[in-house]
């Protein structure tokens, strides 16, 4: 692949920052009903929003295993929480011999030591959001009274600035926030007093759904535990005892001498989550701002790429629900801002589907690296430019792994264009259908539905064509998803 020229002539700086769990949703940029964001979308205004960036595995680790590596989670070994393996070639690597000074700060969560980075200082595992510990190859350090996101914000400052004049850098800036659970910095108090709107879907019944759907177990009002809710225990409760009683999830709650249980309690619980959850969205905002601000004045912003992102969405009410895996639109959608002077057009929007796993080649493409043939995703470069290219992908493929796993989600697979959605939660035999025109909150299943047999029988072989042109050679315990890839769906009569 051709190397990218470079903006006044020098490779250009990058500065990625990412979030855990941030939904697009709560992102003025991105139409929020919920939140203000005003520096993500100062970095909106000045460059442009992607409105159809998707995770191909919504889960955290196998999301950074993927932006890392450009592989799909079956071929970059990490489909679940499992290890990641650092000996691979990624994206940082590369950068490092194209003459890149690399930086990694923050959320890792990859079980591993980072490699293919210069300077690394990591939280372990999930971390903490006060008096956070982070790891260096050589130690760690406990940073006592501060809060986690301004150190993250401190760190990726001072990593840009470590670096010298001549040399570009690959800064890493690695958010915890807004990821469970949701402990808020006490700036951010006002937030509880704040009456948060509510999605319509609620109190989604399920109707017409899979058994995947009405089995699983991160709904706002059976599974959000005490400790979610920040409930104080009975002062009498100690040890094993305090934390089974934090652990459970509450079906009556006295708030002002009320007791609070049916539709109440589920309104309580639906404010008390989202005023924690964007309190910690509003600091990494905050973050952005400064990080911004710190370019503009060291005089960095010309030729320094900022892309935002998020290791998946995350559901915020919607259909009842907290968390990600499923692959509905929350917890599937990325949010995805991009800033690049003097080549994005400033308020710009991108509507061709790009995934996680162009990452990689994205970072590639901007330093003037070739992207290696083993990364499976395509640079955004194109795009960031306004083009489209002729042979841009259509579709994408989903695949998420555990069953039961985490909250009793189901493994599945599926397909979504740019209209439509097909979902098997294939050890169930059970598929969902949705037209995300007609439907866009994904309430109707049309799988059934005479009316839309065409398009069902189309997604099908599509789903079959995208699992065998990436490699996914897992066969579902024997079981292919229907349909082949020389488009007969000859075996789907009848279904």
């Amino acid at each position: 692949m051709a190397a990218v020229l470079p903006v006044h002539g020098k490779q250009p700086n990058i500065l990625f920052i990412f979030s855990d769990d941030h939904a697009a949703q709560a992102i003025g940029a991105y139409g929020s009903k919920v939140n203000e964001t005003p520096h993500l979308d100062r970095l909106a205004k000045e460059g442009m929003r992607f409105e159809n960036c998707f995770a191909t595995n919504s889960i955290c680790t196998p999301s950074r295993a993927t932006v890392l590596t450009g592989k799909y989670s079956h071929l970059n070994g990490t489909p679940v929480f499992n290890r990641f393996n650092g000996g691979q070639l990624t994206g940082p690597k590369l950068l490092q011999k194209g003459g890149y000074r690399t930086g990694m700060i923050g959320k890792w969560h990859l079980g591993s030591d980072p490699t293919g980075f210069d300077y690394w200082e990591i939280l372990p595992g999930q971390g903490d959001y006060f008096n956070p510990v982070l790891y260096t190859a050589s130690g760690q350090k406990k940073y006592e009274s501060q809060y986690v996101s301004d150190v993250i914000t401190d760190l990726t400052i001072n990593f840009m600035k470590s670096v010298p004049k001549d040399q570009p850098f690959f800064a890493f800036c690695g958010h915890k926030a807004p990821h469970r659970p949701w402990e808020p910095h006490p700036r951010y108090a006002s937030w509880k007093t704040r009456k948060v709107p509510e999605p319509a879907s609620l109190r989604d019944d399920y109707a017409g759904r899979t058994d995947a759907l009405r089995e699983n177990e991160q709904t706002i009002v059976r599974d959000l535990t005490r400790r979610d809710l920040k409930l104080t225990p009975p002062a009498e409760l100690k040890g094993a005892a305090r934390n089974q009683w934090l652990n459970e999830s509450p079906e009556e709650v006295t708030v002002d001498g009320r007791s609070l249980t049916g539709d109440e309690l589920l309104k309580w619980k639906y404010q008390r989550y989202l005023q924690d959850y964007l309190a910690c969205v509003q600091s990494v905002d905050d973050s952005v701002g400064h990080l911004l601000d710190y370019l503009e004045q060291s005089g960095l912003k010309e030729n320094t790429v900022v892309i935002y992102s998020s290791d998946q969405g995350f559901f915020l009410g919607e259909h009842g629900l907290y968390d990600k895996r499923f692959m509905y639109e929350p917890s599937l959608r990325m949010p995805f801002l991009v800033r690049w002077p003097g080549v994005i057009k400033p308020g710009s929007t991108q509507t061709g589907i790009a995934i996680n796993p162009d990452f990689a080649p994205t970072f590639c493409e901007l330093a003037g690296v070739p992207v290696p043939e083993e990364m499976q995703g395509r640079s955004l470069v194109p795009l960031f430019r306004g083009e489209v290219p002729g042979d841009w992908r259509k579709s994408m493929y989903y695949r998420y792994y555990h069953d039961p796993g985490h909250h009793n989600t189901r493994a599945q697979i599926g397909v979504r264009t740019l209209t439509h959605k097909l979902i098997w939660y294939w050890k169930k035999d059970q598929w969902e259908l949705y037209d995300l025109v007609k439907d866009p909150e994904e309430m109707k299943n049309l799988y059934s539905d005479p009316a839309a047999a065409a398009v069902r029988e189309e997604l099908k072989v599509e789903l079959q064509r995208l699992k065998k042109e990436l490699r996914d050679e897992d066969q579902f315990a024997r079981e292919d998803p229907p349909g082949t890839v020389d488009g007969s769906v000859e075996r789907l009569r009848g279904n």
